[in-house]
């Protein structure tokens, strides 16, 4: 079974930083592409990042500000978000493509 657990959002000045973590159980997750999504109010889910074996892509709204990474001995992925705007407030969630298994996601609040 598939279990992904987001943790480390709250509510952040702008330009303040914030470090999201992923546990994940139940796959291989040393092998597996993860990324990770977000959900402003009122608006659809989008894209962030994502991480394989050796390459990363982010969202271009993110770019530069926006770290992702994995930990294979932790089957833990994480998020450094950096320079956080206002625009970057929402719901992120966890998300395995193989899978296609989301977290339950953790509210990020972007505000002064």
């Amino acid at each position: 079974q598939v279990q992904l657990v987001e943790s480390g959002g709250g509510l952040v000045q702008p330009g303040g930083s914030l470090r999201l973590s992923c546990a994940t159980s139940g796959f291989i997750f040393s092998t597996s592409i993860m990324g990770w999504y977000r959900q402003a109010p009122g608006k659809e889910r989008e894209f962030v990042a994502t991480i394989g074996t050796g390459w990363k892509n982010y969202a271009d709204s993110v770019k530069g500000r926006f770290t992702i990474s994995r930990d294979n001995a932790k089957n833990t992925m994480y998020l450094q978000m950096n320079m956080l705007k206002p625009e970057d407030t929402g719901v992120y969630y966890c998300y395995v493509p193989i899978t296609d298994s989301w977290g339950q996601g953790t509210q990020v609040t972007v505000s002064s």
